[in-house]
């Protein structure tokens, strides 16, 4: 069985991996919603489209500009949401954001998060699960304005 630390490495290599390997990262037609989100706190920005078919997720695609966390976050997002139904991956959001608002209390379900558990270290510390949280509050936006203007027409 792996230590801790054993552990930390790997999710920091998780984290790595999709920070240098950005899933769904540029800005793709196309798109029903598009939402610009800045984390006061760092500067960290992500501009991000989704494009709903008939309930499903078809598409998430972003620009970013910030830290590791907040790149690898947006990527990780990409991955677990995109050609999902809309409440399944609204449930996943709200998996992700548990965790990260959980203190390093929460136990992550890795068959719910995948990759998104290698953020649990990073609920240890406030300042960082804005990071983590910035490309998942946009797509809750940009997804709920989608949901929105469809209903409307």
């Amino acid at each position: 069985m792996a230590d801790a630390s054993q552990v930390d490495a790997l999710y920091q290599e998780i984290i790595l991996d999709h920070y240098k390997q950005k899933h769904g990262s540029g800005l793709r037609d196309p798109f029903e919603s598009e939402v610009h989100h800045v984390n006061p706190t760092c500067g960290d920005e992500v501009t991000l489209r989704v494009h709903l078919d008939a309930g499903t997720v078809s598409d998430v695609s972003y620009d970013a500009v910030g830290c590791s966390i907040s790149q690898a976050s947006a990527s990780v997002l990409n991955d677990l949401v995109v050609g999902k139904p809309v409440d399944d991956a609204f449930a996943t959001l709200d998996a992700f954001q548990a965790l990260m608002q959980g203190k390093g209390e929460v136990e992550p379900d890795e068959d719910v998060l995948e990759d998104g558990i290698a953020f649990a270290g990073v609920a240890q510390f406030p300042a960082r699960v804005k990071c983590a949280l910035l490309s998942w509050m946009a797509f809750k936006d940009a997804t709920s304005q989608a949901l929105s203007t469809q209903e409307d027409a």
